[in-house]
Parts: structure tokens; C-alpha cells; sequence
């Protein structure tokens, strides 16, 4: 078996916000990594943490948010899968990181997503839809709805994957411009 990781995300902000006060949880932002250091981790986001009106799929830079957001908190779960669900993901980060600059944030599905009404528009999404279909497309099942309507409080309310950390991004092994360094302790 492999593990892959969603990382679940509080960084400060106006848009962050906004959504925080629709979903009503601290989390408004879910990432996806295949490894526990986070340096290979996916998201459908901001393009640069400094500029938060451009967003789209990306690669995070756990270190540049440090640096950014010293105060980011993190609620990291561990999820199980096979090996051949793992490569497929991966697969597929390396494809859509490939075309990115193909992918957009889904403003126009933000109104849909508060009414609970399904909307898919062609290689747009949130991050959590984005994930909730990706691993859906790989069999793993996490929603009893259409990805589209999938939040980060939905990832946050989850109760298989494990908990492997809450608290401060830089105490879980990263300060501004260094490496990682696993030095956190297990909530």
C-alpha cells in the first residue's frame, strides 16, 4: 500500500475570507501531495502566493507560503491507496502541470456551489473539486456528490484519513527558504 497526503490549508486574505465565512470551518484551501514533505504537492490556486487574483493549477511551494504566510496553519491527513492509484495520480498532476496555464479557478461555479446544484465548466475548478474528481477518477471515493460540489470542509469533516498534523505549516518542518525538515510532532 502507498500513501498519498491532502494537505488542508489556512492562509490569511480577503478571498480566504469570504470562503471561510461560507463554509464555516478555519480550512478554505485543500492540497494534494504525494509525499508526507509536501514538496510534491498539487492544487488548483493561487499562481503566486503574493498575487491572490490569478489562480489556476499549480505546484505549491511550501517554503514560498512560509515565507509569504508565517502564520499558514495546516490540518495534514494521510490517506491510503494502492500503488497503482498512486501512479495514476501522479500521472495526472504531471499532465495537468504540463498544461496549466489551461486550467482556471471556476468563479462561475461558485454561485452553483452555494445553491447545491452541479456545475462543470471545461478544465475549470476549486481546489477541492479538482481533487474530489481526481481521486474519484482513480478510485478512490471519498463524497456521495458530484465533485463540483465538493468543498474543503467537506475534506475537513472526513474520518478515514488519517491525522497526521495540525498547527503551523514552518513547525511542521519548513522555515522561509530552507528544505524540509520533518520535525513536527502528531497532533
Amino acid at each position: 500500500m502507498e500513501q498519498i497526503y491532502l494537505a488542508l490549508v489556512d492562509t490569511p486574505g480577503l478571498f480566504a475570507g469570504m470562503i471561510r465565512r461560507v463554509i464555516r470551518k478555519d480550512y478554505v484551501h485543500v492540497v494534494l501531495s504525494l509525499n508526507e514533505s509536501l514538496t510534491e504537492a498539487y492544487s488548483v490556486g493561487r499562481r503566486n502566493p503574493f498575487i491572490p487574483f490569478f489562480a489556476g493549477f499549480e505546484k505549491e511551494d511550501a517554503a514560498l507560503i512560509v515565507k509569504k504566510f508565517p502564520g499558514a496553519r495546516y490540518r495534514i491527513l494521510r490517506l491510503t491507496c494502492s500503488g497503482q492509484q498512486k501512479q495514476a495520480i501522479a500521472d495526472t498532476l504531471q499532465e495537468c502541470y504540463q498544461k496549466r496555464l489551461q486550467y482556471h479557478y471556476c468563479i462561475l461555479g461558485l454561485p452553483f456551489l452555494l445553491l447545491g446544484k452541479p456545475f462543470y465548466q471545461k478544465r475549470h475548478y476549486t481546489c477541492s473539486s479538482f481533487l474530489a474528481r481526481l481521486l474519484e477518477e482513480n478510485g478512490i471515493v471519498l463524497f456521495e456528490k458530484h465533485f463540483s460540489l465538493v468543498t474543503p470542509g467537506d475534506f475537513y469533516d472526513l474520518k478515514e484519513p488519517e491525522l497526521i498534523y495540525e498547527g503551523l505549516l514552518k513547525d511542521y518542518g519548513y522555515e522561509a527558504g530552507e528544505q524540509y525538515v520533518p520535525v513536527y510532532k502528531t497532533a
